[in-house]
């Protein structure tokens, strides 16, 4: 499948309102995916707002914002990601999250 037709049938599905996350979270990544950053951020902000649970959302929300430039946005996000995370107990998600906020706060830091 062709990207235009990729994301017109994503954005066919997350405008069907299903009330499944998955359809918005693909729409977001594929965005991503197009370096249509805005575009992607605007997604995952909808994507946590309205499925605030749905935990892959927060990691590449966060590395999203790390693409535009909204570092301290990023922070936010994925410590936020990390507590639902430790909430429901999903340890392999939380991990990575932590991950992605260690290397987050070394880039800052620098060498």
């Amino acid at each position: 499948m062709s990207a235009p037709s990729r994301l017109e049938t994503l954005r066919k599905l997350v405008a069907g309102g299903s009330g499944d996350p998955f359809p918005l979270y693909g729409l977001a990544m594929e965005y991503k995916r197009l370096g249509r950053i805005e575009e992607a951020i605007r997604a995952f902000g909808r994507l946590v707002e309205l499925h605030p649970q749905y935990v892959p959302a927060y990691y590449q929300f966060g590395a999203a914002l790390v693409l535009s430039g909204g570092i301290g946005q990023a922070r936010e996000t994925l410590e936020r990601g990390i507590r639902i995370a430790e909430r429901q107990g999903n340890q392999h998600a939380r991990e990575e999250l932590v991950r992605a906020l260690e290397e987050l706060e070394q880039e800052e830091i620098g060498p």
